[in-house]
């Protein structure tokens, strides 16, 4: 059976679409695994539009729409995914609870009437919310177990696993340098680098060379070099890099991409690293 990914939006923060952004992307972050016949969508930032319209020609949608965390570029999405305006399609979502707030009501109120003209309650799809808990998400084609990474806002890392062994990591939205003050509890790096080992393809939030990174220090993101050596760490030999800076166009991200390879050369692994790109897929 054949495992693949595919990219509908991989910028951070803002769309960027224009001619600059053309080849990486100006979509924000949504990635679509396939497993056989299974379908889990992560995120639901601007990329999951052009995933939707995909969806709905090829007949009826059965999902797992599995969320990151509530931050506007990862949900913005949501109101335009056309198969939730169509009977028949099932679709559920899942994602972290935001402190008192749950998950469907912030998805509710992104739909408010002053916001947007169609409420939630009115979409014509079998749509159900649930909470990601400490328990894995079991689903036709994979399993996905959770992480809390460090980011503001309670944010989780997923690997999803398949039952021959493939894996998928996808942490988007993480800061992997000192700054910041997280809830992400004891011995976080051992943890987090365990929960990615041996991964077949680790996506993760890349967003910040090395200069760019000390005024935003604290924002919750990471430079290339960072997730290379993290990369490096867990002895994956597949990296995306992801989240992209909405200021970096098409030839600053061949400029990245050129110089994460030199760290990985140096490390010595990873053996592939490239950045993530709109309709690019990867199979496993």
């Amino acid at each position: 059976m054949t495992a693949s990914v595919t990219f509908w939006g991989t910028r951070g923060t803002i769309p960027t679409p224009g001619a600059q952004t053309a080849r990486f992307g100006g979509n924000t972050a949504c990635v679509e695994v396939r497993n056989g016949e299974h379908l889990v969508i992560l995120d639901a930032g601007t990329g999951i539009r052009c995933l939707g319209k995909r969806l709905v020609s090829n007949g009826a949608v059965r999902a797992d729409l599995v969320l990151s965390h509530a931050h506007w570029d990862h949900i913005q999405g949501l109101p335009y995914f056309a198969p939730l305006f169509a009977k028949g399609n099932v679709v559920r979502v899942w994602g972290p609870q935001q402190g008192d707030v749950a998950m469907e009501t912030i998805l509710r109120q992104q739909m408010h009437a002053a916001v947007f003209p169609v409420p939630l309650d009115a979409l014509a799809a079998t749509l159900e919310v649930r909470h990601v808990t400490a328990e894995p998400i079991v689903t036709p084609g994979c399993t996905i177990t959770s992480i809390r990474v460090r980011h503001p806002a309670n944010t989780l890392g997923y690997r999803l696993a398949a039952e021959d062994g493939r894996s998928i990591v996808y942490v988007t939205d993480d800061e992997l340098g000192p700054a910041g003050d997280y809830e992400v509890g004891p011995n976080w790096r051992r943890r987090f680098v365990d929960f990615i080992r041996g991964t077949d393809l680790l996506i993760h939030d890349a967003m910040y060379t090395p200069e760019e990174y000390a005024p935003h220090a604290g924002w919750g993101h990471s430079t290339y070099v960072e997730a290379v050596e993290l990369a490096h760490e867990a002895g994956v030999e597949r990296l995306a890099l992801f989240h992209h800076e909405p200021e970096h166009g098409d030839e600053e991200m061949d400029a990245i991409v050129a110089r994460a390879r030199e760290v990985a050369a140096k490390l010595g692994g990873p053996r592939d690293v490239f950045a993530a790109a709109e309709g690019a897929t990867v199979t496993l």
